[in-house]
């Protein structure tokens, strides 16, 4: 049975174990009691009905054979492209992620509270837990509190927590390709449409970085240490902007140099 791993990040090497991952994904269940956002229709799950075949086993059904109806930006975990802002016919997630394994540092912060009362993700407290000299291909933002509330939450209308956009900004001029939060989204929800922040992060339309991600809606539970780890970015095949997804977490151990990779993250090739 396979219990540890090693691979290489700009000639450092780390081990981990593919045996305990750590998910970091909000569930996609019927009803309202889960997280929501942007004014989305809860998820709904439909049995359906052909002639006298009942798609429920419960029902008497042979097997189960449901409908699902969601809205990836509003229901639960999700990772988008840069098709998100885009009218690009071919700006779609399935074209845009064509990696999913990556080097992630997940950093936690406190967001503060400006004059007008939003709550922002400041850019120096973000980049005070950083080192320039040695970054990461993913960046998981965890904003303190971090209450349970977080699974459950309504943020429709609520003005919830959003990025600085320099911050943005800064993780796109430093290559730091796929950002993960606990947020709804790293701009404020109602901002004229200006989407700063996505826009930074993407550099769209001018210098359009094709290949990077924003996963929304995440939760890094306490026991999920600040630190580095390996980031299994999974998502689902829909050609569309946004997908639903699992964002999984192996915390990475630093070992000696001697120590022989299986995988190396050397060089991305973004």
């Amino acid at each position: 049975m396979l219990s540890a791993a090693s691979l290489t990040f700009k000639h450092r090497t780390y081990q981990f174990n593919p045996l305990q991952p750590l998910d970091i994904s909000l569930p996609l269940a019927p009803g309202p009691e889960n997280v929501n956002c942007f004014w989305a229709e809860p998820v709904q799950v439909e049995t359906i009905t052909v002639g006298s075949f009942v798609g429920s086993v419960a029902l008497g059904g042979s097997t189960n054979y449901q409908r699902v109806h969601l809205t990836p930006h509003g229901n639960g975990t999700h990772t988008e492209c840069y098709g998100h802002i885009s009218p690009d016919p071919a700006a779609t997630l399935d074209q845009c992620l064509d990696r999913f394994l990556f080097v992630a540092q997940v950093v936690s912060v406190t967001p503060r509270v400006q004059e007008n009362g939003d709550a922002v993700v400041m850019a120096e407290e973000v980049q005070a837990q950083l080192d320039p000299q040695f970054l990461p291909e993913a960046l998981v933002v965890r904003t303190l509190p971090n209450g349970g509330e977080k699974r459950t939450a309504q943020y429709s209308g609520t003005n919830p927590t959003y990025l600085e956009p320099s911050l943005a900004q800064y993780l796109a001029q430093h290559g730091i390709e796929h950002l993960l939060l606990d947020l709804p989204s790293v701009d404020r929800e109602e901002d004229g449409g200006a989407l700063l922040a996505h826009h930074a992060f993407w550099q769209y339309p001018f210098k359009t970085r094709t290949h990077a991600t924003i996963t929304e809606l995440i939760f890094v539970p306490d026991a999920v240490e600040d630190g580095w780890y390996l980031l299994n970015l999974q998502v689902t095949s829909l050609v569309l902007d946004a997908s639903p997804s699992k964002p999984v977490l192996y915390a990475l151990t630093p070992v000696s140099s001697g120590v022989d990779s299986s995988v190396s993250f050397a060089e991305a090739p973004h």
